[in-house]
């Protein structure tokens, strides 16, 4: 549940920035008959994000074993795809994200509200598509239970609170660190929801290895267990795990982790690591 908690709450921060950059700078420029092309672009987006992940959830009940295990394996691994790209993206845009809005802002004035309808909406859409996609894939890795979309919410329902603790000037966050420690932590759980897609495309007979156990410790952590649970729901540990999955999980920490750090580690910009500064103007 930790793991989905962090999802929802890494994810819904960043679009809870996203809108309050938005709504501060519409305010601040005095272009308040816009705000509602923003409300709008983003509603879109979370009725898109709340459909793409009933699809997920109900799409492939009515297909065989072996194809239910196929499409969960393959979108497991674009989910890992897209919450890599996410990690890395933030790691160097957390601290000019403020400016590069306001310039996209400017354009989409400049061609009519509904573009700025548009931006708030892929702005948005796009982290929401993001946390549908792997918080579906942790359900599925914890056996589909409501524990990791219950996390996924809270998350995101601290996301907002802080989002807009934000921009009333209530809090300040350094951006910078905290991209920094939930990248890391993300990292480490991407590669069990990996290991665990790898493990169902073992099931459903696309890639081999399934009898080919690298360890089996279920005796000593029994899955059932609290800590067999606890393990599974914040790393995606599998007490019996093949060598396919253990490879693939090396294969992934060691290179991502390698040059996350190389990433966060270089040439910084003068710009400051706190929450974009926001008007403290109310819409």
């Amino acid at each position: 549940m930790f793991a989905n908690f962090l999802i929802g709450l890494r994810e819904g921060l960043e679009a809870s920035l996203v809108v309050g950059i938005l709504i501060a700078y519409l305010v601040r420029t005095d272009r308040r008959e816009m705000l509602p092309m923003v409300w709008g672009g983003v509603a879109v987006a979370v009725l898109v994000s709340l459909g793409a992940g009933a699809a997920l959830t109900y799409g492939p009940n009515g297909l065989s074993f072996e194809a239910q295990e196929a499409i969960g394996g393959t979108l497991s691994i674009i989910a890992v795809g897209f919450v890599t790209w996410m990690i890395f993206f933030m790691a160097r845009a957390s601290r000019g994200m403020k400016g590069e809005l306001e310039g996209r802002m400017d354009e989409a004035i400049g061609r009519g509200g509904w573009s700025l309808a548009l931006l708030a909406a892929l702005a948005v859409g796009r982290e929401g598509l993001e946390t549908a996609l792997f918080l579906w894939a942790a359900a599925k890795a914890t056996g589909s239970t409501a524990q990791p979309l219950a996390g996924g919410a809270l998350g995101i329902a601290v996301a907002i609170v802080l989002g807009v603790l934000i921009y009333r000037g209530a809090i300040h966050l350094d951006l910078a660190k905290f991209f920094t420690w939930t990248g890391v932590a993300l990292i480490f759980i991407a590669a069990g929801v990996l290991a665990y897609g790898i493990h169902d495309l073992q099931e459903a007979g696309i890639l081999p290895g399934l009898d080919n156990l690298a360890f089996d410790v279920s005796a000593t952590i029994p899955p059932s267990s609290w800590y067999g649970t606890l393990l599974k729901g914040t790393i995606n540990f599998s007490p019996r795990t093949t060598w396919l999955e253990l490879v693939a999980w090396f294969a992934y920490v060691i290179p991502v982790l390698t040059l996350f750090i190389i990433t966060i580690r270089g040439p910084r910009s003068t710009a400051p690591t706190t929450a974009p500064a926001v008007s403290t103007a109310t819409p």
